[in-house]
């Protein structure tokens, strides 16, 4: 379950990145617009995929012992 978690965060990631990089590209009122937004966005879904997988990290470390 927590696997599937990080799989769709980084996969949320990888898509506002790239929605960032191609409004970033082609400039105008969108990426003046939605810029930020989207930048914010990905820091949010980044923070997510590592926290999730410090807990999965952290679960299996404690289930080792």
């Amino acid at each position: 379950m927590l696997l599937t978690l990080v799989v769709i965060a980084l996969a949320a990631t990888l898509a506002v990145l790239l929605a960032g990089v191609i409004a970033m590209l082609r400039g105008g009122a969108f990426n003046a617009k939605y810029g930020n937004k989207l930048m914010r966005a990905r820091l949010a879904f980044q923070a997510l995929a590592v926290g999730l997988m410090l807990v999965i990290y952290l679960l299996n470390r404690s289930g080792g012992d």
